[in-house]
């Protein structure tokens, strides 16, 4: 089998393998789902449920068990350096948008990655509450419940999201033709709706970190949109440094114009 094949044939196997494991997580997430689950606090700011521990243990097993000689970074899991010398890593969010989650919301999801030299090759978003189930893989395209997506058409007006600062940083006659969108707790769902043509972009904080962004970076990237920094430089994941700088997630001349806004964002 010619080296290429091979090389697409493993990504489509770790494709099939975060599905099966992102669709069996969704199912335990939403046996708490509504149900008042326990809930503590992270540093006093960011809540994590009983679901959201649930979920990732279950995930880290599943996956080593079946990848072995993989990476593995969680939002859930102490950090092991020993990840960085892995040639792939699976990079999980047990629940993006564990507020919605907690709140009753369905806007969140079970993210799943894997990455390889800095770049998520292939993404699962599972979001079992709104009944979608996004994926990709590099070169693969991306699809929504089977079906393929792609980022919206230009016309004359917007719909973005993302902190109201920043967005009040785009030019007059760009901000003039925005609608905001109103706040959406998952960053990953958020860029899945850019990369599904729901939204035509949305800006990302900073301080947001591998975990919320690499299962929607290749899902965008294949729907045919980026993210990019202030420079329009691709995040780079799984390495040391986790958490990234402000960012646009988006595609054309709207995208290039929020990367300017990006740049002079002081964080």
């Amino acid at each position: 089998m010619p080296v290429n094949e091979r090389v697409v044939n493993a990504i489509e196997e770790d494709l099939a393998l975060i599905s099966e494991a992102a669709r069996e997580a969704g199912q335990i997430a939403l046996r708490y789902f509504r149900r008042d689950p326990e809930v503590w606090w992270k540093e006093g700011k960011s809540p994590v449920s009983q679901a959201d521990l649930e979920v990732d243990g279950f995930l880290r097993r599943l996956l080593l068990e079946k990848r072995p000689d993989y990476g593995w970074l969680s939002e859930e899991t102490a950090d092991n350096e020993a990840r960085l010398s892995a040639s792939r890593t699976f990079v999980v969010d047990p629940i993006d948008g564990t507020r919605a989650f907690i709140e009753g919301r369905n806007v969140w999801c079970v993210s799943i990655a894997v990455v390889e030299d800095g770049r998520a090759i292939a993404g699962v978003l599972d979001c079992p509450a709104s009944g979608e189930f996004f994926s990709a893989t590099l070169g693969g395209g991306a699809r929504r419940n089977g079906s393929p997506i792609a980022v919206r058409e230009p016309g004359r007006d917007y719909a973005v999201a993302g902190p109201r600062n920043m967005l009040h940083g785009l030019p007059p006659d760009v901000y003039a033709r925005v609608t905001p969108h109103p706040y959406i707790p998952s960053l990953a769902y958020r860029v899945a709706m850019v990369a599904g043509g729901v939204l035509d972009a949305t800006f990302i904080k900073p301080a947001s970190h591998d975990w919320d962004l690499a299962a929607a970076d290749v899902i965008l990237s294949e729907a045919g949109g980026r993210i990019v920094d202030g420079s329009g430089k691709r995040p780079h994941y799984a390495g040391p440094d986790l958490r990234r700088g402000a960012l646009a997630a988006g595609s054309g001349r709207l995208l290039e114009i929020m990367a300017d806004v990006v740049a002079h964002i002081r964080e």
